[in-house]
């Protein structure tokens, strides 16, 4: 295969990336057999941002994100050739399933939990819902296995990427190697949703510095969102604010902790969420806190899409919650609730949709290649 293919669909990675970057992934060796070299790809992170942690076995590589991108549009991933991991992941909702509650397989099943957005995964370090798998590498396996999901064996998926025109070549250029496994084919996945950056949105602006001249109800509803929530007479520390920050801080633009909260959805789980993975009774009922990037995009919302609306989820939060024997300490208003007035709501609203980043979703670098 002519290596200019490959190359080429990535240079719009390098012109259609976030304007007012700082840092810069660290530059290592591709893996290499003898005679191989890979080429470097260095992925702009913007500047209110942390540096990226980048595994020292799996560094960006023009060859390895073009080959991950043609992966995570590839139908020949699912069972019946008809599914792949973009098919519950569109661009245009933020990499969500187009406001679908639950995703359904390749067999007409629908799964239990919402699709979760595909936005800034190099910083977490723990992925899926319940927090089950610590890589990237490891957490991109799963769909295609899953039986409800994509329903296909790694062996079987293999063999058929082994015997395409293109997909040889393809791992020979960014590996080293036309002998193709899963181990390969995560390494590609995880290269190319690493790129896949979010950091343009007004709020972003306004943390940089940038030309952005935010209305009053994004100024108060910025606040709102770092001040302790309910009534100060409780002696909570509240100050009639929303109570966002402890789980969705803004310092580093990730607005996520990445950590595993009960957040007071229910009182008795039907859904053990991390302590479905542990076994542990503190983790019962405790799920990853997602993004609030793009967040304007992504309903319908928490691990099981139960609310459709930002309006909702307000109320949830408003309300206090349900208490529970493991609801995070953070949710501190289950007597009571945030009690915010309408106007609150309002500007609440006002910042979430601050959040939305139209560069990341139009961004042609992550869109369907189409055949390799």
């Amino acid at each position: 295969m002519n290596r200019q293919f490959i190359i080429i669909p990535l240079l719009l990675f390098s012109i259609a990336l976030l304007t007012g970057c700082r840092h810069e992934c660290d530059e290592e060796a591709a893996p290499e057999t003898p005679g191989h070299s890979a080429t470097p790809l260095n992925v702009p992170i913007p500047a209110n941002f942390p540096a990226m942690p980048i595994p020292a076995d799996n560094p960006f590589t023009v060859e390895g994100v073009a080959l991950g991108r043609y992966l995570f549009y590839e139908e020949k991933l699912s069972g019946d050739n008809t599914m792949s991991c973009g098919s519950c992941h569109s661009p245009a909702v933020a990499f969500t399933d187009d406001g679908n509650q639950f995703s359904t397989g390749i067999d007409g099943v629908e799964g239990r939990r919402n699709a979760m957005a595909l936005i800034n995964l190099a910083w977490d370090t723990r992925y899926f819902w319940d927090g089950r798998s610590p890589m990237l590498e490891d957490q991109v396996l799963h769909p295609v296995q899953d039986p409800i999901e994509m329903h296909e064996s790694w062996p079987e998926a293999v063999a058929e990427l082994q015997a395409h025109d293109a997909y040889p070549d393809l791992f020979l250029a960014a590996f080293g190697t036309s002998t193709i496994d899963s181990v390969l084919a995560a390494k590609a996945l995880a290269q190319f949703l690493r790129t896949m950056i979010s950091g343009n949105s007004n709020f972003d602006k306004l943390q940089r510095g940038e030309p952005y001249l935010p209305t009053i109800d994004e100024q108060l509803g910025i606040q709102l969102t770092q001040q302790e929530g309910g009534d100060p007479a409780l002696g909570l520390g509240g100050q009639w604010g929303a109570d966002c920050f402890h789980c969705h801080p803004h310092a580093g633009g990730r607005l996520t902790d990445g950590l595993m909260h009960n957040n007071g959805l229910d009182g008795e789980f039907t859904d053990l969420g991390l302590g479905g993975v542990t076994g542990v009774p503190e983790d019962m009922g405790k799920f990853k806190a997602p993004t609030l990037r793009n967040v304007a995009l992504t309903g319908p919302y928490m691990h099981d899409g139960r609310f459709q609306t930002l309006e909702e989820v307000i109320e949830h939060y408003n309300s206090g919650g349900v208490p529970s024997t493991t609801i995070d300490p953070f949710m501190k208003y289950t007597q009571g609730g945030l009690q915010l007035t309408p106007e609150k709501k309002q500007q609440l609203l006002a910042f979430l949709n601050m959040l939305t980043d139209m560069d990341f979703v139009n961004n042609p670098a992550f869109q369907d290649p189409g055949e390799p």
